[in-house]
């Protein structure tokens, strides 16, 4: 296990700073010390429903200006590359990938599979990892592997060259979300954790809004330049795109407060952070122990947050069909048209991802189940809808636009874990990959069976079957809150 070898008092010293090596006793250069400039209690004016940071002390917020600055704009063009990659595979399916290479039957099923079998098994490894290893290494190294992936995927020329690359393709993307919400929950305080969670999340919104304009373009412009088609651009174009980003974060991904080197921060800010997490309970890392992993799998934590990803993330998204693009194809829409009318639904995912975010941190007060259950509530209604499919096509252009409002609360659901399992790092490192891991687990295989490409766009099956996982999705927030109630001695 990593761990600074410097001691507080030596830093404090070599900077010219007071210090008895203790929290109270570290000067600012205004003169106060780390326990005035970090409140254990929030201010809440109405400042705060604002931006959070406006009521905490100068120092506090100079420290955060440069950590938002830093981690949020590292993760969230993380994310942006990591869905680009990940999504590019439908844009350039029904930009003339299919016709190109014979893909008629359930070719991109298998894709989509084999890329979620490949994300699924590096999760869980990869979080333990980032508990002993410095992150900033290890994200960095896995974004250079998938960006460096994607190319090759221009030059494929069967389906076994197609699915292989997929499947490494997922494993070395199975690093990055669940690792920055790690990260991010080891950085931020309750009131400002939701916001931060949402935002990176929103990123991946950004990144599917972005591919499907990069496609209109590539197939505009490059189609047939230089003997490559136009999807076959898209794949160039997504590693020129994302390789820079990943070689940045080598030099600007901070760690955890506990371990960083970051040159951004000087010494105080250092121990501003420390203390941050110190009010929040939140616990440094620990080594792994039999007791430890007993306490992790026996309770009902890893079980119910677990659950409620999986009913998130396999509730919506159609399985990762191209659902909208195959209805407008089937409309004669153009290929411009096919490409661009379906990022409206990422921009729309993306207001509703940041509304969920301030609501949650400031109207209900941190309560992260408001907001998850009215994203459920609005996927029985969307999915209803569409499992009825003869319904006027402006009710239908509706449900499909509308269809992203449930994906904006997967930054609650991780802000949530990290509150609840504070208390133990290691378990929260593990319950936030489960979360995500199995989540996938399921998408391997629940697409195969109810969202078969042949059944596009009507996939009777697959609508109606979201209509049940949105209300499992309700039932199993009002059983985590009732649990978390009653831990805290409020029920």
């Amino acid at each position: 296990m990593e761990t600074s070898k410097t001691s507080l008092s030596a830093r404090q010293d070599r900077h010219g700073l007071e210090s008895t090596g203790d929290y109270g006793s570290i000067q600012s250069k205004s003169g106060s010390p780390v326990t005035e400039l970090v409140k254990a209690q929030p201010s809440t004016t109405w400042r705060s429903y604002i931006w959070d940071t406006l009521d905490k002390s100068p120092e506090e917020r100079r420290f955060l200006l440069k950590l938002d600055g830093v981690l949020l704009t590292f993760a969230s063009l993380g994310y942006f590359i990591k869905y680009l990659d990940q999504v590019n595979i439908n844009n350039a399916f029904v930009s003339g990938m299919k016709e190109d290479m014979a893909l008629f039957g359930n070719e991109l099923n298998y894709m989509q599979t084999c890329w979620t079998v490949g994300y699924v098994l590096g999760q869980v490894p990869s979080n333990i990892l980032l508990t002993r290893i410095r992150p900033s290494v290890w994200i960095p190294t896995c974004e250079v592997v998938w960006s460096v992936m994607t190319i090759l995927l221009a030059k494929c020329s069967t389906t076994t060259q197609l699915y292989v690359l997929r499947f490494f393709i997922g494993t070395a993307e199975s690093a990055f979300y669940p690792g920055m919400q790690y990260i991010i929950g080891s950085w931020y305080r309750k009131d400002e954790l939701a916001k931060r969670s949402c935002i990176f999340h929103a990123s991946g919104s950004i990144g599917t809004m972005f591919s499907g304009y990069l496609m209109a373009a590539v197939h505009s412009n490059l189609n047939g330049v230089h003997g490559y088609k136009g999807w076959q651009w898209l794949f160039i174009i997504d590693t020129v795109i994302s390789l820079p980003i990943a070689v940045a974060g080598f030099f600007l991904l901070p760690d955890l407060p506990e371990i960083t080197k970051a040159w951004y921060f000087s010494p105080i800010e250092v121990d501003i952070a420390k203390k941050r997490m110190e009010f929040e309970g939140r616990a440094n890392r620990a080594p792994y122990t039999r007791a430890k992993l007993k306490r992790i799998f026996s309770s009902w934590h890893i079980y119910l947050l677990t659950a409620l990803y999986v009913f998130f993330n396999n509730g919506g998204g159609f399985g990762g069909q191209p659902a909208f693009q195959l209805w407008l194809k089937s409309k004669g829409h153009s290929i411009t048209e096919i490409n661009t009318y379906p990022t409206i639904t990422s921009a729309i995912a993306v207001v509703a991802t940041l509304v969920y975010a301030w609501t949650s941190d400031t109207v209900f007060r941190g309560a992260r189940w408001p907001p998850i259950v009215f994203s459920g509530v609005v996927n029985i209604i969307i999915y209803s809808s569409l499992a009825a499919w003869d319904i006027p096509d402006g009710w239908k252009w509706t449900c499909f636009l509308l269809s992203s409002l449930g994906g904006g609360i997967s930054g609650l659901t991780f802000a949530w874990a990290h509150e609840i399992c504070k208390d133990d790092n290691e378990e929260r490192a593990i319950v936030t990959a489960s979360m995500n891991e199995m989540a996938y687990v399921f998408q391997a295989w629940l697409p195969l069976l109810i969202w078969q490409q042949v059944d596009g766009p009507e996939y009777p099956k697959g609508y109606a079957t979201m209509v049940g996982v949105a209300i499992a999705l309700i039932c199993t927030s009002f059983a985590i809150r009732y649990l978390q109630h009653r831990k805290r001695g409020g029920m």
